[in-house]
Order: C-alpha cells, then sequence, then structure tokens
C-alpha cells in the first residue's frame, strides 16, 4: 500500500485550493489539458505538475551535435582542455544538493515573487568548485536535453559532498531548495515556472536513481554512467549489463458509488488533521493496472470493485529517496459492494463522502494564498533571511471557517481525481474515454 506523500508539518498548506478544477482527459498521447475555475484568479494548466518538460520533447538523433552522446564528447573535450572556444555549443549546469536544486528568486515592488531554477554556465561552476577538492569530469554529469533553437545543452550535478558551495553560491543569493516547497511555490499561469519544476523533478529522479544504483544488481560489480548519464551499465567486462534508471509504478483511484452519488476517501494516521485523499498503491510483479486497482481496493477497505476507467497519470519525482520517481496513473473505480471493513495496519479510516460534501470541501481552502506564502519563502531563503529556520514549521494557511476536511492540492493527482468527478457532467463523459473497445475495460 502506498503511503501517500502529504504526511509533513506542510501538508496544511501544501494541500490548499479554493475551488474545484475541472479536468479534460483523453487517451491520446497529448498531454491532457486541465481548465480551473478558482475564486480568486483562473488557471490552466498545460499538464500535470512534473509532466511537460521542455527539455524532453524529442529524441535527438546520435548524429546531432546537441544529442547525449556527442554532447558528452565536446563536454569532455572543453573539461581537460580549458578551452570555451572549441564549439558553438552552450553548456548550462543545475546543481542539486541532497535532491535539491539550486535555485533564485526575483520580485518587484509588491508582486509576487517568483522563483527560477538557478543555471551555471560550465565556466562559471568550474571556477565555484576551484577553491574545493572536487573534479568536475563528464561522469559525474547528467545529460538532461537541449534547446536547438539556442544550442544549449544542460546537465545536472549533485554537489552534496562539497560543502563550501553553499556560502559560495549564497553570496549570490542562490539557494538549494526542497523540490516540494518549489511544487506549492510554482505559479500554475507561469508556462516557464511550470516548465522549471519538470525539469527539476526529472533531473532529481535521475541523480537519486544514480546515488542508489551504484552496482550491478546481477554480478555486483561497479555501475558506471553510460549515454551520458541517462543509462549505466555494468564494468564487469564478462557482464556488462545494461541499468535503466528506476520507476516505480503506482495506481492511484478514486472508487466510486454510482447509485447514491458518493466517492471513498481514506485517511492515514500520518496525514494532518481533517486532510482525506484517495486510495493508492504499487503494482505488483505479474499484475495489470486494473487489477492493481481492484486488489488494492479489496485490501484496505473490503470494497469490491467492477468498471475501471483510465484518467490521466503523473510523474512523482518528490517521494522518498528510495524511489527516485514514481508514476500515478489515475482511475477512476465503479464499486460493486458498499460496506466497509478497513485494513488498520494500512489506513486510519475510510468513509463515502457526498458530493455536496466534497465539493464543499474544494471550496474552502485558498491555494493562491499558500503558493504566495511558499514563493515568499523561498525569496527570505536566496536572500539569506532566517537562515536555519524550519520552512516546514510555519506553514499554515487558515482561510477562515475550516471545513471538515479538505484535500491534496492541484500539484498533485488526486486533487484531478477528486475534482473531476465533481464536475462530472463535463469530465468523466468524455468521448474518447468511452470509445475505447469493450474488450480494454475488465468486469464492464
Amino acid at each position: 500500500m502506498l503511503s501517500l506523500l502529504f504526511t509533513s508539518p506542510t501538508a496544511t498548506f501544501l494541500c490548499s485550493i479554493s475551488k474545484t478544477l475541472s479536468i479534460k482527459s483523453t487517451l491520446t498521447r497529448t498531454l491532457p489539458f486541465f481548465t480551473a475555475s478558482i475564486t480568486t484568479m483562473s488557471v490552466n494548466l498545460q499538464s500535470h505538475a512534473f509532466a511537460g518538460n521542455p527539455l524532453r520533447s524529442k529524441t535527438l538523433k546520435p548524429t546531432d551535435p546537441l544529442s547525449p552522446t556527442l554532447a558528452l564528447e565536446t563536454l569532455k573535450t572543453q573539461l581537460l582542455d580549458n578551452t570555451h572556444q572549441l564549439s558553438s555549443i552552450n553548456f548550462r549546469v543545475l546543481p542539486f544538493r541532497k535532491g535539491r536544486p539550486l535555485a533564485s528568486s526575483s520580485g518587484d515592488g509588491d508582486l509576487v515573487p517568483n522563483w527560477h531554477l538557478r543555471w551555471i554556465s560550465l565556466a562559471d561552476f568550474r571556477s565555484f568548485l576551484a577553491s574545493s577538492r572536487v573534479e568536475l569530469s563528464g561522469e559525474s554529469l547528467v545529460y538532461l536535453g537541449s534547446r536547438s533553437e539556442e544550442d544549449v545543452v544542460y546537465w545536472a550535478v549533485d554537489v552534496s559532498e562539497e560543502n563550501n558551495l553553499i556560502n559560495v553560491l549564497g553570496s549570490k543569493r542562490f539557494c538549494f531548495v526542497e523540490l516540494r516547497t518549489l511544487m506549492v511555490a510554482t505559479d500554475w499561469t507561469d508556462e516557464r515556472a511550470m516548465g522549471d519544476l519538470a525539469i527539476a523533478g526529472h533531473a532529481r529522479a535521475l541523480l537519486e536513481w544514480h546515488n542508489l544504483a551504484r552496482f550491478c544488481g546481477h554480478c555486483g560489480a561497479k555501475a558506471v554512467p553510460a549515454e551520458a548519464g541517462r543509462r549505466k551499465q555494468c564494468s564487469n567486462e564478462l557482464c556488462k549489463k545494461t541499468i535503466y534508471p528506476r520507476v516505480d509504478p503506482v495506481v492511484i483511484m478514486l472508487v466510486i458509488d454510482r447509485k447514491n452519488d458518493c466517492v471513498l476517501l481514506s485517511r492515514q494516521s500520518r496525514f494532518v488533521p481533517r486532510m482525506w485523499s484517495c486510495l493508492a498503491g504499487f503494482i505488483e510483479p505479474g499484475e495489470s493496472l486494473e487489477e492493481a486497482v481492484r486488489r488494492e481496493t479489496w485490501e484496505e477497505t473490503g470494497i469490491e470493485v467492477g468498471e475501471v476507467v483510465y484518467h490521466s497519470s503523473q510523474p512523482w519525482p518528490v517521494g522518498p529517496n528510495s524511489m527516485p520517481c514514481q508514476l500515478m496513473v489515475g482511475f477512476f473505480a465503479y464499486a460493486k459492494s458498499l460496506e466497509i471493513n478497513v485494513d488498520k495496519a494500512e489506513l486510519e479510516d475510510a468513509a463515502w463522502h457526498s458530493r455536496e460534501d466534497v465539493q464543499k470541501a474544494l471550496m474552502v481552502a485558498e491555494y493562491k494564498k499558500a503558493q504566495r506564502t511558499a514563493a515568499a519563502k523561498v525569496d527570505q531563503m536566496c536572500k539569506g533571511v532566517e537562515k536555519g529556520q524550519n520552512l516546514s514549521a510555519d506553514f499554515n494557511v487558515e482561510s477562515g471557517e475550516l471545513a471538515p476536511m479538505f484535500f491534496p492540492g492541484p500539484f498533485a493527482i488526486a486533487h484531478h481525481l477528486i475534482s473531476s468527478w465533481v464536475n462530472q457532467s463535463s469530465t468523466i463523459g468524455v468521448e474518447a474515454l468511452w470509445k475505447q473497445p469493450s474488450s480494454s475495460l475488465s468486469n464492464l
């Protein structure tokens, strides 16, 4: 069973949202498009948070100078020769420290600050490392992608062991910020910020995977980077197995009682008070997505599920380091039984909630206030204000009258499943969804 990752002291403000978001999902290869209606603003989301990475739009041919292999060769040449005029390609590096990307913040007067990923040129990054014992090499950098229109290649690097960089970069008002904090601080109307969030999520997932996959699982020999860090390979000449980045698939489902117009929501003991969410769980070997939905629902709540309908999916790179990137695959699951029998080892509680109660909960919290609060905290961190403060300790967003319950915010697929059901007249009945062959849906 999956422990949904909203259990920290920040969860009260992380999970804030002011009104329902109406989602239109299709089963095409294009990204889902979301239209949101919020009390204080209108938001158009082009994709789920952490999806829509602008550096991963296409795979370059091996002969392209910006492709991983050729770009790495050019990078190594520049590192060895200390020459930066050998190519027209520009290299930009994004440092990470303990899973936190380097960021900066900008604001103008009374405007809400906006955070940015702080890319550093290869030459500047080498100068930052000059006073340290760290030797930059092609093997330490991980290829993220490129922008052909700018002849720029982007890389990520883990500098967790280099403490001197904190002061060096801090003097320039740069700061390593938790990805979760950046997630909440993101202005959903800002296409650039959403792209930065997706890039940072991709980079963190790759770097954390590199830290995990140090040895070959077949023979135990050391695993070394390959394909510019996008893969690893066993160093044993008799083995040479290729090791691919780890992705942990998870089903997350909103269980629906059609007859009584209710949904099944659950609580875990680690949730903050009043927070409810969807059921979720990891997929087991030899199991289909639909089977995982039915098994997890039955194991945790005793509810039998029949029809299972795909909604959308979301990369989720903000989990624990041991699971560098989960892929959340969202479904609507239609109940065939209604009596709940909660597995107390997995859940604290589970209950049916009416459409009216769910709609009220979606309309109470103030997401915009939470976003501004998080953005201001990132700005303070980058300016060196309140150093040493636990920023997760004072993020509490009150909305006046507290609702009996609330849900994860719009950065989470759980929120979109719930709000989509509330607006089912325009979402669940999407033509593309129901035009699937009947054989593709089990137990209709």
